[in-house]
């Protein structure tokens, strides 16, 4: 708008950011090709996966708030670590789930798709974390502390993702054999 209120025709200025080109309701998947609207099942999913993304950066702020005033227990302090190799790990899943099915032989493993070393290595922290620790024998409220509440908004906006890569999946929109 221009500052009279009227509709500007002026160009929009350049942006890494804000191109213009989705203007239209659509987006571009990685590797090119048709553009799909905003609200396709893939878009989606990969907007899910960027959600947890920024979560997990909250969480991992926090955590390192923690650490600079030497509050977190020092069997926590590779979780900071931990969180940032999920966040990376989780671009992959992302790409995975951007790719334009045509190009999904470009897809490579461990930097645009989910392998099997990816999830073996998850497992493996997995297990590694559920034997440190005590399960609780009731339902946790969030909010304990600001960490443990980012990590559980992780959580749950990583369960919508897994539903949105199940429904894309069953479509035969799932390239590889690994992601979900």
């Amino acid at each position: 708008m221009s500052e009279d209120g009227a509709g500007s025709t002026a160009p929009r200025p350049a942006s890494a950011v804000a191109t213009g080109r989705g203007d239209d309701g659509t987006t571009g998947l990685l590797f090119g090709g048709d553009r799909i609207p905003k609200d396709d099942l893939r878009t989606e999913a990969y907007g899910t996966i960027d959600e947890a993304v920024a979560a997990l950066g909250l969480a991992r702020a926090e955590l390192d708030q923690k650490g600079r005033i030497g509050v977190l227990p020092a069997a926590l302090g590779e979780i900071e670590d931990l969180v940032l190799q999920i966040q990376r790990e989780l671009f992959v899943v992302g790409a995975e789930l951007a790719a334009n099915p045509a190009a999904w032989e470009r897809l490579r493993d461990d930097q645009t798709q989910v392998s099997a070393a990816m999830v073996a290595r998850i497992d493996a922290v997995l297990a590694d974390y559920e034997a440190r620790i005590t399960f609780p024998t009731e339902f946790i409220v969030p909010g304990e502390t600001r960490t443990s509440a980012a990590l559980e908004l992780a959580r749950t906006i990583l369960r919508r993702a897994e539903r949105r890569a199940v429904t894309l999946d069953r479509a035969g929109l799932v390239p590889g054999e690994h992601l979900l």
